[in-house]
């Protein structure tokens, strides 16, 4: 029953596979063709050698054949595919069908990796849509219903619990939370939310049930806007693309019609025999095909983003690491790219007379049954400071937006904002050290008891040690480094100081965020975004290159052009390096073909090359760009 039941699943799945890979299986099969193909001719077995030829003919070529004749027919322009065919076509024509079919197989196999790049490339819109709750719980009259969220209508007001994804945007209407944003804004410490206030669909209610209404239909709002603007982004095609495609059709147009000039020109102008001159129109459409133009850019290409890999880079396509060394301008996000991501304590200032166990003790036993990210931060910091354990305080109060507060021995602590324990207070401890410390970044808590103010704790999302020597090794290679983060101008700035960045822009949503990445775009030329979270997939999207830690979202890696696997920032400008020597390689690569394919055809016309030693000549040039682009391999 067991192998009854699983057997139907296992040919559907070999049906799926074969379906996803099928350009490259048809590839695959055609350099088998062309080797049984050669191992027949000989043994002496002509007949059967040229139908295996016709078969790596068939098989090989299929895709490309279809995909020309589609495109011609739809566009109505020549293109690269069809003359890669008629090329084969000729060979194979004049007897040589190896020559041929090795033309089908190479350009069959660029098409197949072509394919599976962007197959790749289309997976993050459904990681995106992952993150968004299906089931919305409306109220109404008193009654709960669970329903679909595309069922939701603006001022439907729905219920979310503490855990629970905001379906839609609103505003809220009864209740105070704590909401964590980073889906939105990227910022690892929660945004505190009141009656009154507007939620994100997509973000998380950290604590307590409330009431939203909804004010916006699902379409628009923002964490739809941003699975479309990564749409947008990815569906807009790069200026190279666009010239290459412009060049193609003229390319493709002139080598038809010299060749088509040359099976009946030279017969009356030269007084060439008719089979002297088919024979001669046929090299050179041989000796014109672009089979070493691609090689000139697919093996260098591939070598440096090997070699990339090796060192910790992950490339997701050629074009990916051709922009990069055309790079100008790169935009970092701030939490969990420049800096770690998580908040850390950086200042503890305690009242003057207070011994710093007991207030640890407080501190460590107040914070401990709190899950809010400051909270675990402090307790992390706490405990090493203390001899013996921490007691749990009677009456314990978590007061949601403000802080928490218990009953001890001693008396009534409290930890949180200075409009928990007294704004004047707050202001007047220490010369208002609080002030100094807010205005350096840092988040701050206050820590009270029936005395006073006991002591404040600074925190902050301390900046990554690599930071500041990635930016300066970019800066190094001709790159302006900017900072685009959700967080306060504030805090913005403050990092941004210790990294050594003189631009930045704060406040930035992910629209923002898309903006910003434009306007750089307008005033540099090529632009790279550098990020981790959901928020920075549109502007990773938008950007000519897009870079992601390698411990960011699944959003983000699967939208960004480019992974640091290991988070090294540094390696970035090593990239930039390789980029620029591959693209100086590429450059050498298509002067050198065009040129042995020019030489090639001035001797065709003059009647010095023969067939084989133009396919010599164009095979070699062929092996000689593949070699030269393999040095990349080497760094």
């Amino acid at each position: 029953m067991i192998a009854d039941t699983q057997h139907p699943a296992r040919p559907f799945k070999l049906w799926s596979q074969f379906q996803t890979h099928w350009e490259l299986i048809f590839a695959l099969l055609a350099g088998l063709f062309i080797l049984i193909g050669w191992l027949l001719s000989q043994y002496g077995y002509a007949g059967l050698s040229v139908l295996a030829y016709v078969l790596a003919f068939g098989i090989g070529g299929f895709a490309k054949a279809k995909e020309g004749i589609i495109d011609t027919l739809e566009h109505r322009k020549l293109n690269v595919e069809m003359l890669m065919v008629l090329a084969a076509v000729g060979s194979a024509l004049i007897g040589y069908w190896v020559e041929g079919a090795i033309l089908i197989l190479i350009f069959s196999l660029s098409g197949a990796l072509e394919t599976y790049t962007m197959n790749k490339s289309k997976k993050e819109i459904s990681a995106l849509m992952s993150l968004q709750p299906e089931k919305a719980v409306r109220f109404e009259d008193g009654v709960e219903t669970s329903i679909p969220i595309e069922s939701l209508r603006v001022n439907d007001v729905i219920i979310i619990r503490a855990g629970e994804r905001v379906p839609a945007d609103g505003e809220l209407i009864d209740g105070e939370t704590t909401f964590d944003e980073a889906a939105i804004t990227g910022e690892a410490i929660p945004v505190v939310k009141a009656k009154g206030d507007e939620v994100f669909a997509g973000t998380v209610n950290v604590r307590g049930t409330i009431l939203v209404k909804v004010t916006k239909p699902l379409s628009e709002t923002l964490f739809q806007r941003i699975i479309h603007m990564v749409q947008t982004a990815q569906s807009e095609k790069s200026p190279s693309q666009l010239f290459i495609e412009r060049m193609e059709g003229t390319y493709v147009k002139v080598v038809l019609l010299v060749v088509a000039v040359m099976m009946v020109l030279p017969h009356y102008v030269l007084g060439w025999s008719w089979t002297e001159t088919f024979y001669r129109a046929m090299i050179l459409l041989v000796v014109a095909s672009p089979c070493a133009l691609v090689a000139s850019i697919m093996p260098a290409t591939l070598s440096a983003i090997s070699s990339s890999a090796k060192r910790g880079i992950l490339f997701k396509g050629g074009v990916h690491i051709e922009n990069l060394g055309h790079l100008k301008a790169i935009a970092f996000d701030k939490t969990g790219t420049l800096t770690n991501g998580s908040p850390e304590v950086t200042d503890v200032v305690i009242r003057d007379g207070l011994k710093q166990h007991s207030f640890f003790f407080h501190v460590a036993s107040l914070e401990t049954y709190s899950n809010h990210p400051l909270a675990q931060a402090i307790v992390a910091y706490s405990e090493p400071q203390l001899t013996d354990g921490i007691t749990k305080p009677e009456q314990m109060e978590d007061i949601s937006g403000y802080g928490v507060q218990g009953l001890f021995a001693d008396g009534q602590w409290k930890a949180g904002s200075a409009a928990f324990v007294g704004e004047q207070e707050a202001a007047a401890f220490h010369n208002n050290v609080a002030e100094r410390l807010a205005a350096e970044g840092k988040t701050v808590v206050f820590i009270k008891d029936d005395k006073g103010i006991a002591g404040v704790i600074a925190l902050k999302d301390s900046i990554r040690p690599e930071a500041v020597a990635a930016i300066e090794a970019l800066r190094k290679e001709g790159i302006t480094p900017v900072m685009l983060t959700g967080d306060s101008e504030q805090t913005a700035k403050a990092i941004a100081a210790e990294s050594g960045l003189t631009h930045y822009e704060a406040a930035c949503l992910p629209e923002k965020k898309v903006s910003h990445i434009k306007e750089l775009q307008r005033q540099f030329g090529t632009v790279a975004m550098v990020g981790d979270g959901i928020n920075d997939a549109p502007a990773l999207a938008t950007a000519n290159v897009g870079v992601a830690m390698g411990d960011g979202t699944d959003v983000a890696l699967e939208t960004a052009d480019v992974v640091l696997m290991k988070n090294d920032l540094p390696r970035l400008a090593e990239a930039v390096k390789r980029s620029k020597k591959m693209n100086r390689i590429i450059k050498q690569n298509i002067v050198f073909s065009l040129s042995v394919v020019a030489l090639l055809i001035a001797s065709n016309f003059m009647q010095i090359v023969d067939l084989p030693l133009g396919v010599i000549g164009h095979e070699g040039s062929t092996i000689l760009v593949i070699v030269n682009g393999l040095r990349l391999l080497r760094g």
